[in-house]
């Protein structure tokens, strides 16, 4: 009899593996969908900077025709007597409004951010995003869609710092995940607002589709994810930063590959506690060569993004000059998927090398926006793939490398607090490119 109930019991280990692989599989998706939701109003803003600005500076105009934008006219822009088609406002008072407060929530928020359970955190960025759009849709002048943008920009930055910590809660490989989805934002946003304002929808009609998303973003934190017992989900951490249990780690980790079962050190083996701010002043200095590079990155490409972008203009294309800048961004947004997706068959360690090459990717459009020695905006299109494939690359690498080399006690905090690298590049890109469209709109 002891050997019947013994060979009744040996499938268990096989049921057990199997509900480790779905939770691993949840897990995954959830952090896919968290990535979509999050960076998706963040680059929806972006794609929509023209239209954005376009849309108020043709109000006031007393001809009948001011109705339509300006910049969807075959001739492009009429509002100036430059040889670029510039708007009155450079896109990169979009990319400010989106990128300052985002900047100011990661410089300050991993201090303190661990007050705030889980759960409100995610209400609060689904709330933020929905009224972004709402805001944007309705506005009636310049600095309510702003505000509009400036909601979107503080609901990205707060769950982008957020999810990143909460990745320390589960196996690394939804690092993965977390990066593919982001990426998916990019071209999901991009797409579908060039792709349903090309077929003629409004841009406000366009935005009002978009209030699903924050929908989404709640079912996936709430209702997709398995959640581990040790996250303080609707209340604050009784610890500062504390290390996570290997077992609600290790859990969910059984079906991954070999290289992620690198297990974390047992927290009774680390010192209790939490976090000192010289311990905090520590973890921030060694990552300043992860932060670094990935600023640069960021700062290269951004200023392509919003301070060149626009100034890239072929009268001769089918493409109207709107069209053609949302092209561009959607583009770029393709390879940053493609690139923030590739974590599972390529991993680069050296990111100063990807940071060199956004340079000069950045370098050679200046000078083909001063030279005008670009036969075509397909060499523009090509470019511009490539240079969201480094910046994608530099991104998703930046903190998986991050989450392999910071110890358990401290990688909570690290991951939130390496976050504020891209936003400290987009914001100095935004501050840059003013200059640049100013003299060139002069000339």
């Amino acid at each position: 009899m002891e050997r019947t109930g013994s060979a009744r019991e040996e499938p268990a280990p096989r049921a057990d593996s199997i509900g480790a692989a779905a939770a691993q599989w949840r897990n995954w998706s959830g952090f896919w969908l968290l990535g979509l939701c999050n960076n998706f109003a963040y680059v929806v803003m972006l794609s929509a900077a023209h239209d954005i600005l376009n849309k108020q500076e043709s109000k006031p105009a007393p001809d009948p025709t001011s109705a339509t934008l300006a910049v969807d006219s075959p001739g492009g822009n009429s509002s100036n007597s430059s040889r670029y088609d510039c708007n009155p406002v450079s896109t990169a008072a979009v990319l400010l409004a989106d990128i300052l407060p985002t900047l100011a929530i990661k410089l300050s928020a991993p201090f303190v951010i661990h007050k705030l359970p889980y759960g409100f955190r995610v209400l609060f960025c689904a709330i933020m995003a929905a009224t972004s759009f709402l805001l944007v849709s309705f506005s009636s002048a310049v600095w309510m869609s702003i505000l509009g943008v400036i909601f979107a920009s503080i609901g990205a930055g707060l769950g982008e710092l957020s999810f990143l910590s909460l990745t320390v809660y589960f196996s690394r490989d939804v690092l993965g995940g977390w990066g593919s989805g982001t990426g998916g934002a990019g071209v999901g946003g991009a797409l579908l607002y060039s792709g349903l304002t090309q077929a003629g929808l409004s841009p406000q009609v366009t935005l009002l589709t978009m209030l699903v998303v924050p929908v989404v973003m709640l079912l996936s934190y709430f209702f997709l994810l398995v959640l581990p017992p040790s996250l303080p989900q609707w209340r604050g951490a009784e610890t500062e930063y504390r290390e996570v249990d290997s077992e609600d780690r290790q859990a969910l980790m059984d079906g991954s590959e070999e290289e992620e079962q690198e297990k974390s050190t047992p927290a009774e083996v680390m010192t209790a506690g939490p976090l000192t701010f010289t311990e905090k002043l520590c973890v921030i200095k060694g990552l300043l060569w992860f932060v670094l590079p990935l600023g640069l990155v960021y700062f290269a490409e951004y200023f392509i993004n919003q301070g060149l972008m626009e100034l890239l203009y072929f009268p001769k294309l089918f493409l109207s000059h709107a069209e053609q800048y949302r092209w561009y961004q959607t583009l770029y947004q393709v390879g940053v998927l493609v690139s923030r997706s590739s974590l599972c068959c390529v991993k680069i360690r050296n990111l100063w090398t990807l940071s060199l090459l956004q340079v000069v990717n950045a370098v050679l459009l200046l000078l083909a926006v001063r030279f005008q020695f670009l036969p075509s905006a397909w060499v523009v299109f090509a470019i511009v793939l490539y240079e969201g494939l480094l910046g994608g690359a530099a991104y998703v690498n930046t903190f998986y490398f991050i989450s392999k080399e910071t110890g358990d006690r401290h990688r909570e905090f690290a991951m939130a607090a390496a976050s504020v690298g891209d936003s400290l590049g987009i914001a100095a890109a935004g501050l840059a490119a003013f200059p640049v469209h100013r003299y060139f709109c002069s000339l």
